[in-house]
């Protein structure tokens, strides 16, 4: 080992000679690189915040289980099922306690800019919080009050005078679905790519806010176990007593559900993942190109040091040499853009869009999560997806 790297440190750097000779080429091909780089990672970027942002809400429900219609496809479209069958899971040994969450996709008014936009409405028993969100936890007792709302802070559009108001201790009034309601609070979870933001209430609010929904039937069933069950074997239980009408999952499939409706079931998946293979092509491309254009240039020294005895490995060495540097100097000036985009976009959209090795609290030296988005054990690692794609670029070659 210590012979093979006393031979590479005293090898000629014939590949980095080659490329640095004509630095107007090297220029353009380090651009060209940095730009598939820039275009895989906004296209994973966006997808990864597309999946955190989807399923913040699922993430802080405090709750092991959760009860679903068969017929719902995403948490703004939740197709309901009847209320008995919450109470008719507390039969099944393991299962300690039993909510009901009401979700309603709806246009609100915006109270400093009195626009229409839609928001999620999320509607729960007080007596039993349904998310672990201290900011929420906090206003259980003003949310029991009629017409009494949560808000989003970081919600999608104009709210900063609003937020400002409640935030000194003051009501903000605004209308949901024609009726008039007051914001008493603000908690932080973030828009998302289908709603840009989130109210929440108690469950008898919910119900007065919203007269079309019968309070015979729920959007979400929380479940609550007892620490010496096992969550699938329950899991398995629910699904074999309950009828047909309902079904149960864990917390981590439920949000698997979410990111599966928005991976297959949409066309941003697709688009997402086109626009990283796009990316992906578009680097080879120009790897390929500028490594043909600089072995046609060298065809005669090539000759020459086959003549002398040179082997086809090393020339296949030099060649991967500047497949190496091409893809290493394009990497720098790539994240270095697209931090900025990302900052860019998270500002005027309020998506979870991060680059945590930079931006956030890092964890490094970890096989498969060298670069990582928001730790999240569902989300996708877009920045260690991207490495494998950039040294795809170099071994392709």
């Amino acid at each position: 080992m210590v012979q093979w790297f006393e031979k590479i440190k005293n090898r000629t750097p014939l590949g980095w000679l080659q490329l640095s000779h004509e630095k107007g080429r090297l220029l353009v091909a380090v651009a060209g690189v940095a730009f598939a780089d820039i275009l895989m990672f906004l296209q994973l970027g966006f997808q990864a915040a597309l999946f955190n942002s989807a399923t913040r809400l699922h993430e802080n429900l405090n709750a092991e289980l959760v009860l679903l219609s068969p017929q719902a496809r995403n948490l703004n479209d939740m197709s309901d099922f009847p209320r008995r069958r919450i109470y008719q899971a507390m039969d099944v040994p393991g299962v300690t306690n039993a909510e009901s969450l009401y979700v309603y996709f709806v246009n609100w008014k915006n109270p400093q800019t009195r626009k229409q936009t839609a928001v999620l409405a999320v509607g729960f028993d007080p007596s039993n919080p349904a998310f672990s969100l201290p900011e929420v936890n906090e206003h259980l007792s003003e949310i029991r009050l009629p017409e009494r709302v949560l808000f989003d802070r970081a919600s999608r559009g104009e709210y900063d005078q609003v937020v400002a108001q409640v935030d000194a201790g003051e009501s903000a009034k605004t209308e949901v679905d024609g009726r008039t309601i007051k914001i008493v609070g603000l908690f932080k979870i973030g828009a998302s790519f289908g709603a840009d933001g989130t109210i929440i209430t108690s469950d008898q609010n919910f119900l007065r806010l919203f007269p079309s929904r019968n309070s015979g039937n729920v959007s979400v069933g929380l479940l609550d176990l007892d620490p010496q069950a096992d969550p699938q074997q329950v899991t398995r239980a629910l699904n074999h007593y309950l009828p047909e009408d309902v079904y149960a999952l864990t917390k981590a499939e439920f949000i698997e559900f979410e990111q599966n409706y928005w991976q297959n079931n949409t066309a941003i998946g697709f688009i997402f993942n086109l626009g990283v293979t796009m990316g992906f092509i578009v680097g080879v491309i120009i790897v390929y190109q500028v490594l043909s254009t600089d072995v046609n240039a060298h065809l005669s020294e090539y000759a020459t040091f086959k003549a002398i005895g040179y082997r086809n490995r090393y020339f296949l060495g030099v060649i991967f040499e500047e497949a190496l540097i091409l893809a290493f100097l394009g990497f720098i000036p790539g994240i270095t853009v697209s931090l900025g985009l990302y900052r860019l976009t998270r500002q005027a959209t309020n998506l979870p869009l991060y680059l945590t090795w930079f931006e956030r609290s890092p964890y490094f030296i970890n096989p498969g999560h060298v670069f990582n988005f928001r730790r999240d054990r569902h989300s996708q690692t877009a920045i260690g997806r991207s490495s494998r794609y950039f040294l795809g670029i170099s071994c392709f070659e």
